[in-house]
């Protein structure tokens, strides 16, 4: 058990709380959470209110519609190989392809509804540690709309991870090798007797359950003849266990000697002392700090091993622990890009900035809902800053607190038949949603953000906003050049616009990248 830290705390303890146990807030949600204790502020996120099912997914994504649209896609196929029948070759290509690109038409559509509704919840939600989680096995179970193409089965995991987000490690395990997006991204279906595939066999020690070195290629090369028969049907998004696909023969694995299938595999890795390892050092590094001490490791992999491997005790464990509230640690960790947007918008106190431009901002700073770049997910920490994706950050931050008037004033000029000639349909329809998003978009409400009342102060203006947005006390010379900034716009009228560039000046700091 890690020591704990008392009941009592501070203010900035508890906005680093809702930092690292969520994205962040407004000073009213910060001193809401302060005011409960430090253990009812934990536990408040443990259990929150809010239920599971509390946004409606888009109506594509529901089930029951998924499995009609698998099933109409399933008649448009059979209706265009009658159609084609008696075309000659090139008339059949021709009409097959139009076929292929209305649904990738479809597709892509859908994609970016399923990647925003994902952001907006997090936005929006009241359990953000659920959300923080889902977000942790995504990146964990890494799967991406590339290669699996299907949003609704993205959509049908992300609710996957929703329900055992702070829940059973090993119930989720079991799940997930049935989980239809991760067979299509690993190959799964593929898998079949005498022709196993290896790769679910050796992600699921590597990367999601033991970590290298706690197995053997042996281990899994019997595991993949476990892991076949599974059978995912595209067209109503069901899986199931084929027997006469499924190697039902003997496998050695971990030394222990059974005709084990997909299941049996799962179960007797949870045997292995290195499956209660991985899990908290990774939980450790995404909440708390890089390069956890072992002592701390060995005490929570402990922990985790007696809970049976649920999650909840693992995580209030660390959110009570003195060492999650050390100065080492309080705002010295980067933000992901998702950290990095959702936080300033919840700061800015923003419920619905327009969507197009949230997820151009994603690709522009490397981490996309849907598309971890592999199956080992993002890198962390360091990886996500250098010259450029700083530079992005402090335009994002630009645009989110001025607004269209400043975007429009920075557009470049229309190139008209060039920039046709130099995009694809797809990212001239990008283009066009966010010229849209640019020309719609009037920024935050600084009336709110910084009051009038305290423009005539440049210091206690200064004060709200750094703890607005920095939570944390800041150094002599970087709130002097804040001062001196504000001081400078105090004339007749202390402007909405002026206050926009105070706040993204605030922003556009080394500083606000960590949290």
């Amino acid at each position: 058990m890690l020591p704990a830290a008392p009941d009592e705390w501070t203010l900035f303890e508890a906005a680093h709380l809702l930092r690292r146990a969520g994205f962040g807030g407004s000073p009213d949600e910060i001193k809401l959470l302060h005011s409960m204790g430090r253990h009812r502020a934990v536990e408040s996120l443990l259990a929150p209110s809010e239920p599971v099912d509390a946004f409606p997914l888009p109506a594509w994504a529901n089930r029951e519609q998924a499995v009609a649209d698998m099933r109409e896609r399933l008649q448009q196929f059979q209706e265009t190989r009658r159609a084609t029948r008696d075309m000659t070759a090139e008339q059949a290509e021709r009409f097959r392809r139009q076929s292929q690109q209305q649904a990738q038409q479809e597709n892509r559509r859908h994609g970016l509804e399923g990647q925003g509704w994902w952001f907006r919840r997090m936005l929006k939600t009241r359990a953000p540690l659920r959300e923080k989680m889902v977000l942790f096995w995504h990146d964990h179970f890494a799967t991406s709309i590339q290669k699996v193409k299907q949003p609704v089965l993205m959509m049908i995991q992300n609710e996957l991870f929703r329900k055992h987000a702070t829940g059973s490690f090993k119930e989720l395990t079991h799940a997930i090798l049935k989980d239809p997006a991760m067979m299509l991204y690993l190959d799964t279906q593929t898998s079949k007797k005498g022709k196993p595939n290896e790769n679910f066999a050796r992600e699921v020690m590597e990367l999601f359950t033991l970590g290298e070195g706690n197995y053997s290629e042996q281990d899994i090369k019997e595991a993949a003849r476990a892991f076949t028969g599974y059978q995912l049907n595209r067209f109503n998004g069901t899986v199931v266990h084929e027997p006469r696909q499924w190697d039902g023969g003997e496998k050695t694995i971990f030394g222990k000697t059974g005709k084990f299938d997909g299941d049996g595999v799962i179960d007797l890795i949870f045997q292995q002392s290195a499956a209660s390892e991985l899990i908290p050092r990774k939980l450790w590094e995404y909440f708390v700090a890089e390069n956890p001490p072992q002592e701390g490791i060995d005490a929570l992999s402990k922990s985790f091993r007696e809970a049976d491997f649920r999650i909840e005790p693992l995580l209030r464990e660390i959110f009570r622990s003195q060492a999650f509230y050390s100065e080492k640690v309080i705002r010295n960790q980067i933000k992901s890009p998702i950290q990095f947007l959702v936080q300033m918008l919840k700061e800015l106190e923003l419920a619905d900035p327009p969507q197009a431009y949230t997820i151009n901002a994603q690709q522009q700073l490397g981490q996309v809902l849907f598309m971890p770049p592999n199956v080992a997910g993002w890198d962390w920490g360091k990886a996500w800053i250098n010259t450029n994706t700083l530079l992005t950050r402090y335009n994002v931050a630009g645009f989110i607190t001025k607004g269209s008037q400043e975007a429009a004033k920075d557009a470049p000029a229309d190139d008209g038949p060039m920039m046709d000639m130099q995009m694809d349909r797809r990212e001239a329809l990008r283009a066009g949603a966010m010229q849209m998003a640019e020309r719609n978009w009037v920024g935050p409400d600084f009336e709110k953000i910084a009051p009038r009342s305290l423009r005539e102060d440049p210091e206690m203006l200064v004060d709200a906003l750094v703890f607005r947005f920095f939570q944390a006390p800041l150094g002599k010379k970087e709130r002097g050049a804040f001062v001196e900034y504000a001081t400078s716009k105090k004339g007749a009228i202390f402007t909405n616009k002026e206050a926009g560039e105070l706040c993204h000046l605030m922003l556009s700091t080394p500083h606000y990248q960590l949290g």
